[in-house]
């Protein structure tokens, strides 16, 4: 009797893990069927962008730390999506996480970007993809400065910059 009901203890016990698992792998497939303003084939971005920014942007690397562009930029503009040229954070918001990553405390506008729930690497973050045409950007974390209190650490190469440009832009690269 006892080996019985410490079977059927362990068969809920996995068959909760395991719902768990496929719970948050439906839940990935779901948010990875995302449409976006702009779509493009992988023979289309590569031949628009660098080997960089396509292994960034469309396959969803990421550039080593310090190394990027735009970590020590100081200057006053708008930071645009490097594949759509999306408007996506001015430099008003812009500050040192000391990451090596370019960080801000807030988007443009709540359409500049989405996000969506990131399992790789055996971890749980929140990656952060351009509105417009879905590229990756990086992630979001809770532990920015007010009045927010996010961080958006943000791949240099995913990025392009209009200095001086402190509005809205509505160029876009296509």
């Amino acid at each position: 009797m006892k080996i019985i009901i410490v079977i059927i203890l362990i068969s809920i016990i996995l068959s909760g893990c395991e719902s768990s698992v496929i719970n948050k792998e439906q839940k990935y497939m779901k948010t990875n069927e995302m449409e976006f303003e702009t779509n493009k084939s992988d023979e289309e971005w590569k031949s628009i962008l660098t080997a960089e920014q396509f292994r960034v942007l469309r396959k969803k690397g990421t550039e080593k730390a310090f190394t990027g562009k735009y970590y020590r930029n100081k200057e006053k503009g708008l930071y645009v999506c490097g594949a759509c040229g999306n408007p996506l954070f001015h430099s008003d918001t812009k500050f040192d996480s000391g990451t090596g990553w370019p960080s801000y405390w807030s988007p443009v506008s709540d359409k500049s970007i989405v996000t969506k729930t990131d399992y790789s690497y055996n971890m749980q973050r929140t990656e952060v993809m351009c509105g417009k045409c879905g590229g990756h950007l990086g992630h979001v974390f809770k532990n920015g400065p007010k009045p927010t209190g996010l961080r958006y650490c943000i791949n240099s190469v995913s990025l392009d910059f209009q200095e001086g440009k402190e509005n809205l832009s509505t160029e876009t690269k296509e």
